[in-house]
């Protein structure tokens, strides 16, 4: 694995079975808990199939590709939240533009990267 994909993963993802309570800002509140589960069941000797969460960090700049941050903070600036009917209809225009908006492209190999097989991750 070359260092720019180490740093990448480094910075995007990190495997949950390293994830305590400290870390809920850099991964959020479920992934730290999550982390401390797999911590904890680790220690009674249950095995726990491994996984990754994805950072903050990795979440904003998804959110920055393409302005997608910038069009999100318009649509809800002007948004009246009494409004059932506008809140519905802003809140799909804003998962459509999440679902049609490409992981950048350091984010997208950290994934793959972490969630290769073991034997794969040892052998690049």
């Amino acid at each position: 694995m070359s260092a720019v994909e180490t740093s990448a993963i480094r910075e995007y993802v990190v495997p949950l079975s390293s994830l305590t309570i400290e870390d809920v800002a850099a991964v959020g509140g479920k992934n730290a808990s999550l982390g401390e589960m797999i911590g904890a069941l680790a220690q009674a000797g249950v095995r726990v199939p491994g996984g990754f969460a994805t950072t903050a960090d990795a979440y904003r700049e998804f959110l920055r590709q393409g302005g997608l941050d910038a069009r999100i903070a318009q649509a809800l600036a002007s948004l009246d939240v009494e409004d059932i009917a506008a809140l519905a209809s802003t809140g799909k225009q804003i998962r459509d533009w999440i679902l049609r908006t490409r992981f950048p492209p350091a984010l997208e190999a950290a994934a793959w990267i972490a969630n290769a097989p073991t034997g794969a991750r040892r052998s690049q």
